[in-house]
């Protein structure tokens, strides 16, 4: 897993959380739920992300 990738994801969070903010500081429902699909998707990335390292850590191991 490469840095550029988990760095992306980390954005791809923090740019879920702005967009969430907006709504909320907008009323703008929709905006708001975007947002939170945004930063959930980037959680599932991220726990993507956690798992290749595990495995890899495991392989170099032996």
């Amino acid at each position: 897993m490469g840095l550029d990738d988990k760095i992306k994801h980390q954005g791809e969070e923090l740019a879920g959380k702005a967009k969430e903010g907006l709504g909320k500081a907008t009323g703008d429902e929709e905006t708001e739920r975007e947002g939170r699909a945004q930063q959930t998707e980037a959680g599932v990335k991220q726990a993507g992300d956690h798992v290749k390292d595990a495995a890899k850590d495991l392989k170099d191991s032996f």
